[in-house]
């Protein structure tokens, strides 16, 4: 059971008055800072995150979710929502606040007639993907297999099949959201339409999403992997990328970058992946491969669930991040002589660049369909500093370079940027970012969560 103690929280007697009211409701645990598991229960992604939320509750059924919501309103908590606790701002950990933690709600259900996965609040991209194969079938997912499916879903989803089948928020089918006054509500494109427009970009802004239907796709088959380019090779190879997309096909999703080589110094990555016909995809890759001369070359037809694992091994939980991005229309030569520079000046062998390719099905969606506000040709641009902590280590360093990279990257950037990869700080940017559906999803906000309960992705009026 757990102990009810005094806390040094300012909030701590909210604190032990909503645990109180959490112990007699809920079926999952309530955790307080003087509990053996509440150490555990804050650890994230991101090790440079040190918050201290007031408590945890961590949820097992959508009654568990209603009761903590209504108990963070009753006791005046601010709350926030862990799904997967891969966001790198650590805006999944509220500091002294209440923490609805999902991560205990990892059920997934799989219509294989229909095509569709229903999944509840906590279900990860690899768990997805896991029970989804089985019927050959996959799912639009992030790259990496530990995010949450209903955080990366929310805000967006960029992955390896975004060209193909969409964003995640294009997958989206329907929701049920426990709303701030702890009703439970469904969103789809027959009720709660206005819910469901604001849910497919607009974050965790409007409720807790406690489950959601989502499409699956049949596929042929992946054929994916790496190459790695000299350094030497990367101006010439990131130009001939450059014309060689053009005109890439649906079926082709490229991540391009910079990454560490075997000697600690950077190397030019291309980590295709096709989800077409197989002897076109080993054609279309054989010419990524001809661009330069590589250092080594892994592509082979590849289950989806090895895909995010390749991934999985770059991004180590418990390491120092700091994430700063850019959208940018297209690798243009200045665009390819920042991410030299940059790349050169890594502060970390751990810290790499990531370039993601947004074009295809993504972009045929009408920009006003979803609240996502970029519908255009693209890349991300991803600055990703990485490093091992330790006392004798300047984070300072490690945070300057990815921001300077954005900084040298802004003449030539698209306005706003992604809102899953913002910072909380970057408010205008955020705003920006959605372009002419601002004004939609300040109304919905006002609907739906007017007295501003959620703000996963802060949405300043």
């Amino acid at each position: 059971m757990t102990q009810i103690a005094k806390t040094d929280s300012s909030n701590a007697q909210s604190a032990l008055a909503a645990a109180n009211d959490l112990l007699a409701t809920m079926q999952g645990k309530v955790l307080l800072p003087a509990d053996a598991a509440y150490a555990a229960a804050r650890q994230i992604w991101n090790g440079a995150v040190d918050h201290q939320p007031a408590l945890f509750a961590v949820c097992e059924t959508t009654k568990d979710v209603q009761a903590a919501v209504r108990a963070a309103c009753s006791h005046g908590l601010p709350l926030s929502v862990r799904g997967g606790g891969h966001d790198w701002a650590g805006r999944a950990i509220r500091h002294d606040g209440l923490v609805i933690d999902l991560s205990e709600m990892r059920r997934v259900e799989v219509d294989a007639h229909a095509q569709v996965a229903t999944i509840l609040g906590g279900v990860t991209a690899g768990d997805l993907i896991n029970a989804s194969a089985p019927h050959g079938l996959v799912a639009v997912t992030s790259t990496i297999g530990a995010v949450g499916m209903a955080g990366l879903t929310l805000g967006g989803g960029y992955g390896p099949l975004t060209s193909r089948y969409g964003l995640a928020l294009d997958n989206l089918l329907g929701a049920e959201v426990v709303l701030a006054n702890g009703q439970l509500v469904t969103a789809d494109a027959s009720e709660n339409a206005d819910l469901f427009w604001a849910l497919r970009g607009g974050g965790g802004n409007f409720g807790v999403v406690t489950s959601m239907r989502v499409r699956l796709h049949r596929t042929p088959g992946l054929l994916a992997g790496v190459i790695l380019f000299p350094w030497s090779e990367a101006e010439p190879v990131l130009c001939g990328y450059a014309k060689a997309i053009v005109t890439a096909a649906d079926e082709l999703g490229v991540i391009v970058g910079v990454l560490s080589g075997p000697n600690g110094g950077p190397v030019l990555f291309l980590a295709p992946t096709w989800s077409g016909e197989p002897s076109e995809g080993e054609r279309i890759i054989a010419e990524l491969q001809g661009l330069g001369r590589p250092l080594l070359v892994m592509t082979c037809p590849i289950a989806y669930s090895d895909l995010l694992g390749m991934y999985d091994a770059h991004v180590v939980n418990g390491r120092h991040y700091a994430v700063q991005t850019r959208w940018v229309s297209a690798l243009t030569p200045e665009v390819i002589s920042t991410l030299i520079a940059w790349g050169i000046n890594r502060t970390s062998p751990f810290t790499a660049i990531a370039l993601h390719h947004f074009h295809g099905a993504a972009t045929r969606v009408p920009v006003d369909a979803t609240a996502f506000g970029l519908r255009r040709e693209h890349f991300l641009v991803e600055a990703i500093a990485a490093w091992e902590p330790g006392a004798q280590v300047d984070s300072t360093t490690h945070r300057q370079w990815a921001q300077n990279l954005s900084q040298a990257l802004a003449p030539v950037a698209l306005a706003g940027g992604y809102p899953n990869l913002l910072g909380p700080e970057e408010r205008d940017r955020i705003v920006l970012g959605y372009g002419g559906n601002i004004v939609r999803l300040r109304d919905a906000k006002r609907r739906w969560d007017p007295d501003c309960i959620f703000s996963a992705i802060p949405l300043p009026a």
